[in-house]
């Protein structure tokens, strides 16, 4: 892979942190409810234990934004991985007799999570010798083979007992850390809050100026219908594979199938087959592929219904997700990079309330007719739409 070979040390780095963090976070979370279920813990605290993790990941990325401008992405980082190792440590010292730690734990692995991600997203588009499109295609591909090997790694060593999954949690961070925050590359590093550079340049060679809040606002936007729309997968898909097939493993085959498709071939699509497109254009097809997606669930057509959904939400997912970080990035003023990823994150956030939130409702209202797909269709043609309101900006390739 050239972008690996033409990547500074330092993006290197950052990058096998990604795949690592990523690899452990996967194999403790899809196992979390059970072993708060297994500890005594009733369902309904489980449940509340599980939803703060999530709300604890999300709710801070605008303030982790600030921070990262204020203080720049290597101090926040390593702050990330303290809260984590802190908040994994807690949580193998907590449990139904010791609510308390366990509270605690979950709060400081979920903002650990937060400030992790966005600071390394932050400094992977702010490294010399590759442009952002390819760090951030790079750093996707190295997330889903943690969403792709975590699981079945937590499992092989579940049986052996949790604490071990944690333990591995506290080893990896911890090692990662302490690498990357003792890196003086990492330190000296010219990112865009660190070094004040310069927006990145117009098609004419000017520098670019930062959108105004008009520009910025449909940006938003989409954020938000991206994750509301990519949420049916958690909430709308597992129950309608489970009708269509009658296999409860349906909703793990479109997953694993998703996940392998992103790992091989998201670097690719981006880096060569779209390299030359606008991050705007990337969007509009994105969001037409979210609308093929949805409507081969129309005719109901059992497994062909389900496989045949696979390769266009997928492609949606490739296309969709990087691009609105790289229309963010383009679109930060000097010193304001960390707060532009952070603005996606939290409409990513909101997006993810509303959708699951307003896709039970859409599931009960329908009661099993394809109504609710077709509403689906028309919000990401509706989204393609609102894609055309955004600046034609196109990358910088170095």
């Amino acid at each position: 892979m050239n972008a690996w070979r033409e990547a500074s040390p330092t993006a290197r780095l950052l990058l096998v942190a990604v795949l690592f963090t990523g690899l452990t976070t996967f194999m403790f979370l899809p196992l979390l409810a059970i072993e708060l279920t297994a500890q005594g813990i009733p369902a309904g605290r489980t449940g509340f234990l599980v939803g703060l993790l999530a709300f604890s990941g999300q709710a801070f990325s605008l303030l982790t934004g600030l921070l990262v401008d204020r203080f720049g992405a290597h101090r926040v980082m390593a702050a990330g991985f303290l809260l984590r190792v802190l908040g994994y440590v807690l949580l193998g010292l907590g449990g139904a007799g010791a609510p308390a730690p366990l509270v605690a734990g979950i709060a400081a692995v979920g903002v650990g999570g937060s400030l992790l991600g966005l600071s390394t997203k932050t400094l992977l588009v702010s490294q010399e010798g590759a442009d952002p499109r390819t760090m951030l295609a790079l750093r996707s591909t190295f997330v889903n083979v943690g969403v792709v090997a975590g699981p079945a790694l937590g499992a092989a060593v579940y049986p052996l007992g949790f604490g071990w999954i944690l333990a591995a949690c506290v080893v990896s961070h911890l090692v990662l850390g302490t690498r990357l925050v003792l890196r003086r590359s990492v330190t000296a590093s010219r990112s865009r809050p660190a070094a004040g550079r310069a927006p990145a340049p117009a098609a004419d060679g000017a520098p670019a100026a930062p959108w105004t809040l008009r520009q910025w606002l449909p940006l938003c936007g989409l954020g938000v219908a991206y994750w509301a729309i990519y949420s049916q997968l958690n909430v709308l898909l597992p129950i309608t594979a489970n009708e269509m097939t009658g296999s409860a493993a349906a909703i793990s085959v479109v997953f694993t199938a998703n996940g392998l498709l992103v790992v091989l071939f998201q670097y690719t699509l981006l880096r060569h087959v779209f390299r030359r497109a606008t991050a705007r254009t990337l969007l509009v097809l994105g969001f037409l592929a979210f609308a093929c997606a949805y409507a081969t669930l129309i005719p109901l057509a059992g497994w062909y219904s389900l496989l045949a959904f696979v390769v266009p939400v997928t492609l949606a997912e490739m296309l969709i997700g990087p691009s609105l970080d790289e229309q963010a990035v383009s679109a930060a003023a000097t010193r304001r990079t960390g707060l532009a990823l952070g603005t996606m994150s939290a409409a990513g956030a909101l997006g993810s309330l509303f959708g699951s939130s307003a896709g039970g409702y859409l599931l009960q209202s329908a009661r099993g007719g394809s109504e609710v797909w077709l509403l689906l269709v028309g919000s990401s043609l509706a989204a393609a739409a609102i894609c055309l309101l955004l600046p034609k900006v196109r990358t910088r390739h170095v």
